[in-house]
């Protein structure tokens, strides 16, 4: 930061002031004195004529100066309360008054006057709620804003001198006499003594050279990732303790060599400002300038000293912002100027700076970097770590930061190798940005980045000692570059001394001496400057090393006589700038040719805080000094322009800089006012000779000074009075190309209104260009003039102004062009509108599809010829939203049948996609089915892989997956219904694929078994295997319902017949339920049968088998093991008695089939049964007539006639 006095307002009559305080938010200054003088001033900018040059360049003038009666002793304390806008005050009467603001002047709004001691301090609220006051006495008052009594309290024998409030307002800080600090809460009630550890304190003490000065505890917002010290406690002797809170046993501890009076922070307390009076006892009071104001970092490290005239300094504050202070200095106000070292920089037309705050949110590390591109005012964002420093060259700017997310230090800390301290475990990332603040490369390195510069092939660090200088690569330049060697580091020590034959050596040489890597400095680095050929690094001492960036050699050592603040480097590398840390500008030459040097010992500026020099002429120099800007040609400065604005960057005779402060501190959105653009003297004199004497003067005045940009404003001007010798002149001594080809294309030009219109059109006036041309009746160069500027609305106006002549092709390319226009705006509406006037179909069917407009979009097919090139485009549109018939009919009417067929296969249209296959016999279709069936499979997706096979016609492969997915359930032990219905869906896909293979031969309905023998035998007996299980499944659930319901007989049937399934069902379930059965109906032989079998199952448990035997010995301990006599019925083809339960004749060994509907045989199979025309299943009559659906696969019952 730099700070200069800027204004000085006296007070009448020598009145000498006591104390200022400046109002935060409206910007009232409140200054008190002896005889009771309190006066209440207010500075506000006078409006300029012209541009704007920034808030402290602006004059200020006294916009308030109203003097407050009401004090008869002299006022020594007043103090503001920001947030309710009302000014506190305080004689050595003990009177306190409280002043509020009414239509636009002060007026008393309440006194207290306590007449037994005098006010030592007076603290508001951070909310302006409360105040606390203390009395000398010991005497303490907290009130409300409205003057009602909080509480009081007295504290005997107790010499208070400041208070402040705690930033939460739970706590009161109270200052003794005797050096200690004291915390109350904000009911009174004693909290804890400070820990004192800047003084020692005895207990007794009572010494005035303990006395506190000031403390000032900052109640802003601090983020909780940054802890800095926010309580300072200045005391008279020159030491100052800064605390990050009450408990902070590690405080920060400096000594300011002077006699402190007053301290402050700043409005987001990052600096301290101290002033008091130099302890120099040699120089006589009368003689010395002792007052001064010392700006110090949270941390202690100052950052700036300000000497102030005047004997006897008393008080200070902060402007709002922080931009300016205020000083009470004997009777006068003193004013001065911050200029704060912001994070920014300026490339491309673009501004980089770290926004006010920083921080993304209150407790979050992170940064928030704006790219402000001045042209188009867009800003772009990006978060980042910390941010340390910041620098821009031509294309590019760098960012230091520091890593501290966990993941990102630990990503650093393994790319790190050789680290100079490995028990410090900072680290820091370089990030290369591009205009629009996109990363394009970035190194991890363990140096701190406190100086930073950039030019356009290397980026040069430094921290206090050492140096590092980093080649990186953009896109750009790798596409340049080809066998280009891996890119190395360069990094040194300051006190090294690099000879650039190879720094291998040059570093081994100096790690040689038996010092360890980490080297102490006693000289730490105080600036950097980088150009395109030299590095310069400047040291507190004064002593600047100048290095070649080529292959880094120490080619000269400069000594300054004080500490350098800033560097910067011409464009050709033969001078810098050097400002040191009081602000005095200085000229060092770097140019090894001695010839061509000029004397610049006599160059020096005082109070200069920035320096840039012209990117195009080496001795073009801009300065700002205080609020002034001047621009050096060699030696000589121009008059001064008031500014107050950062210098961007110096090109073409003119001048960029913005004003950060506006920006950054008040927090104003950016915009085209904050940027301001000053020309040089020469350019401005070019214009005045142009504008008012001639051709022939201004262009001896430009040969005088020559410089592109002037002869170029003369080749302009004498291209607009068509002296056609003079302009090509001109552009040639520029180097002007395109003006030297306008200039021959003029000569061929006959017509003065047509050379005057080619003029106006070369330097873009185009209104004045298409005028000229009109004038001359040329509506033909107009519209070609408005083609070239895609101008095609002006072209249409032009097309329509002329009546006939404009024939429908015309038309339609400019309505295409207009839509074109729409559709890069994303108007689809209006594209499509334009897009359907020129016949244009492809843009037609973009908008189409972009507005959802499918229907009109389909239609497009049929607008299209066959064999269109828009066809395949229109298909994908339509495919892409799963209109797949209408994306395969495109697809066969470009004749692209494969890709017909591919659609429906990502459209998942397995069934279209077999048609088209066999339609057009494309084979292939069939392996790309399996192929996708497979990959569902391995992946998992069963469901999927059925119902791709389903609907491309392989039912029979879907039946097998159907079947495994009933396995799978029944491992699952799934509920048997469920287990049912996929083994009967199986089977029912398996009988559409008999339907399938079947030819008028061979009908399915008369023939299915003559179907069945006629295809694989692995297939058949797949498709019986369905049936098979889907009737184990069906009949064990008719066993346990019927069971369940009390039809015991038929349960045994039912369970009798589940003996045939044991491949299917478990076998222990299959007879567990034959012996439920059977003991219910009491046909104890078939249940003793069953146990029996129960018994043998080997794969049993022990303890299974052995409660089974134990349940079986307790049964037919009480009944024999005999069936009760049943029905018997002839077999149908023996005619041999069975028992009706029998599934089979014993004679003959002929199967009775069941009937599903209930489980009983069908003894006489061969008339009077009902069979299921989709399941071939068949049922006795009188039993299915109960049933609307067949009872196995549920299909509707159509007929109920009986086959015979």
């Amino acid at each position: 930061m730099f700070v200069y006095l800027s204004k000085k307002i006296a007070i009448p009559n020598n009145v000498k002031l006591n104390c200022i305080a400046w109002n935060k938010e409206e910007g009232y200054i409140a200054v008190a004195g002896t005889d009771g003088l309190l006066k209440v001033l207010k500075l506000d900018q006078a409006a300029g004529n012209g541009q704007s040059k920034g808030g402290l360049a602006a004059v200020s003038n006294l916009s308030m100066n109203q003097t407050l009666d009401g004090h008869k002793e002299s006022v020594r304390v007043v103090t503001w309360n920001d947030a309710q806008q009302k000014l506190t005050s305080s004689d050595t009467d003990g009177v306190i008054m409280v002043w509020m603001l009414y239509k636009g002047s002060w007026y008393e709004e309440m006194t207290n006057d306590r007449k037994k001691s005098t006010v030592a301090s007076m603290s508001w609220t951070s909310d302006g709620s409360r105040i606390c006051i203390v009395y000398e006495d010991g005497a303490i008052i907290v009130g409300s804003v409205d003057g009602n009594r909080i509480f009081g309290k007295e504290l005997k024998g107790t010499h208070l001198t400041g208070v402040q409030w705690s930033p939460d307002n739970r706590l009161i800080l109270f200052a003794l006499a005797n050096g200690e600090c004291h915390l109350y809460d904000n009911q009174g009630n004693f909290a804890m003594k400070l820990h004192i550890q800047c003084v020692s304190i005895s207990g007794g003490s009572s010494s005035r050279g303990h006395r506190i000065a000031s403390i000032c505890w900052f109640s802003g917002r601090v983020p909780q990732s940054r802890k800095r010290p926010v309580l300072a406690i200045c005391y008279e002797i020159g030491r100052v303790q800064i605390m990050r809170n009450e408990n902070d046993d590690a405080p920060t501890i400096f000594d300011t060599g002077m006699r402190n009076v007053d301290a402050k922070w700043n409005h987001d307390g990052t600096v301290l400002a101290i002033c008091g009076t130099a302890l120099d006892t040699v120089t006589p009071p009368s003689q010395r300038d002792s007052n001064q104001v010392c700006f110090y970092s949270p941390l202690g490290r100052i950052f700036r000293t300000l000497k102030v005239p005047g004997t006897d300094i008393t008080s200070l504050s902060w402007e709002g912002k922080s931009l300016r202070i205020a000083m009470a200095v004997d009777s006068f106000i003193y004013f001065a100027n911050i200029r704060p070292d912001y994070i920014w920089c300026y490339f491309e037309k673009t501004v980089v700076f770290l926004n006010s705050g920083g921080s993304a949110s209150r407790d979050s590390p992170m940064n928030v970097i704006t790219f402000w591109n001045t042209v188009s005012n867009q800003s772009f964002l990006k978060e980042v770590e910390p941010t340390l420093c910041l620098a821009s060259s031509s294309e590019h700017c760098v960012l230091g930061v520091e890593c501290v997310s966990s993941n990102i230090k630990e990503i650093a800390l393994s790319t790190l190798e050789n680290r100079s301290n490995p028990a410090d475990d900072r680290v820091y990332q370089l990030l290369l940005c591009n205009s629009i603040g996109t990363t394009v490369d970035s190194k991890y390195t363990d140096i701190r980045p406190c100086f930073v510069g950039i030019n356009s092939s290397y980026v040069a660090i430094a921290s206090q000692e050492e140096i590092l200088i980093w080649h990186y690569h953009t896109p750009k330049s790798a596409s340049t570059l080809h066998n280009v060697k891996a890119r190395k580091e360069k990094r040194f020590h300051i006190d090294d001394t690099p000879t650039g034959v190879e720094m291998a050596k040059d570093l081994m040489l100096s790690s040689s001496d038996g010092h360890s890597t980490q080297r102490g400095i006693s000289d730490p680095i105080s600036a950097l400057a980088l150009s395109e050929k030299l590095l310069l690094v400047a040291r507190e001492s004064g002593a600047i090393n100048e290095y070649s960036i080529a292959n880094v050699a120490l080619r000269n050592r400069h000594l300054m006589n004080s500490k350098v603040y800033k560097m910067a480097i011409n464009c050709n590398s033969t001078r810098a700038a050097i400002i040191d840390h009081m602000g005095v500008m200085t000229l060092l030459d770097l140019d090894d040719n001695r010839e061509t040097q000029l004397n610049f010992s006599r160059v020096e500026r005082k109070d200069v805080w920035a320096v840039s020099w012209a990117k195009d002429n080496p001795l073009l120099l801009a300065l700002m000094e205080k609020t002034r800007m001047y621009i050096f040609r060699g030696n000589d400065p121009e008059e001064p322009v008031s500014c107050s604005g950062y210098i961007c960057t110096f090109e073409d005779l003119e001048i960029t800089s913005v004003l950060l402060d506006d920006i950054i501190s008040v927090g104003e959105l950016q915009n085209s006012s904050h940027l301001i653009q000053l020309r040089v003297k020469s350019l401005r004199d070019t214009d005045d000779l142009l504008e008012h004497v001639g051709l022939e003067d201004a262009k001896q005045f430009i040969e005088d000074n020559p410089h592109p940009r002037l002869w170029r404003l003369l080749a302009e001007s004498a291209l607009k009075k068509l002296e056609l010798e003079t302009a090509e002149n001109a552009f040639v001594r520029c180097a002007h190309y395109p003006g030297i080809k306008l200039v021959k294309r003029l000569r061929t030009i006959h017509s003065n209104e047509l050379q005057r219109a080619e003029i106006s059109a070369f330097y873009g006036e185009f209104e004045e260009a298409e005028k000229l041309y009109l004038d001359a009746d040329r509506r033909d160069l107009a519209i070609e003039l408005r083609m070239t500027l895609c101008d095609w609305f002006r072209v249409v106006q032009l097309y329509r102004m002329g009546g006939s002549g404009v024939s429908d092709q015309q038309m339609e390319i400019a309505w295409r062009e207009i839509g074109h226009h729409f559709a890069n705006l994303r108007s689809w509406e209006s594209a499509r509108e334009y897009y359907e006037k020129s016949h244009f179909l492809e843009g037609y069917m973009e908008a189409l599809y972009h507005l959802e407009q499918f229907d009109d979009l389909e239609k497009c097919v049929d607008r299209l010829p066959e064999k269109s090139p828009l066809l395949p485009k229109l298909a994908e549109m339509l495919a892409s939203v799963g209109m797949c018939s209408e994306a395969v009919q495109a697809h066969l009417r470009f004749g692209d049948q494969k890709a017909a067929v591919a659609t429906c296969v990502n459209l998942r249209q397995w069934g279209e996609a077999v048609e088209l296959a066999q339609r057009f016999q494309l084979p292939q279709v069939q392996a790309l089915i399996a192929k996708h069936a497979a990959q569902l499979l391995q992946e998992g997706r069963l469901k999927e892989a059925i119902e791709m096979q389903r609907n491309a016609g392989r039912h029979l492969d879907a039946a097998r997956l159907l079947s495994q997915m009933a396995e799978r359930e029944q491992e699952k032990r799934a509920p048997l219904l469920r287990i049912k219905k996929l083994y009967v869906l199986a089977a029912l896909l398996a009988e559409e694929h008999l339907k399938a293979v079947a030819t008028p031969e061979i009908d399915y309905a008369s023939g299915r078994n003559t179907l069945l023998d006629s295809i694989a035998l692995e297939d058949a007996a797949a498709i019986e295997r369905l049936w098979h299980c889907s009737e184990a499944y069906h009949f064990m659930l008719l066993a346990q319902r019927q069971l369940r319901f009390g039809i015991i007989h038929s349960a045994v049937i039912t369970a009798t017949r589940l003996r045939d399934y044991e491949d299917v069902l478990p076998p222990e379930h299959i007879y567990s339920l034959l012996a439920l059965a059977s003991c219910a109906d009491r046909a104890f032989g078939t249940c003793s049968k069953a146990f029996m079998k129960l018994e043998q199952l080997g794969h049993l448990p022990e303890v299974t088998l052995q409660k089974y035997e134990e349940l079986a010995a307790g049964i037919f301990a009480k009944y024999d093991p005999e069936d009760a006599a049943g029905e018997r019925v002839d077999c149908y083809s023996c005619g041999v008695p069975v028992p009706d339960s029998s599934p089979s004749c014993p004679e003959c060994n002929a199967r009775f089939p069941a009937c599903i509907s209930s489980g009983k045989p069908i003894t006489q199979p061969t008339n009077n049964i009902w069979i299921c025309t989709t399941c071939h299943h068949c049922a006795a009559p009188t039993e299915i007539s109960r049933h609307r659906t067949c009872p196995l696969c549920h299909s509707l019952i159509v007929s109920m006639t009986v086959e015979i």
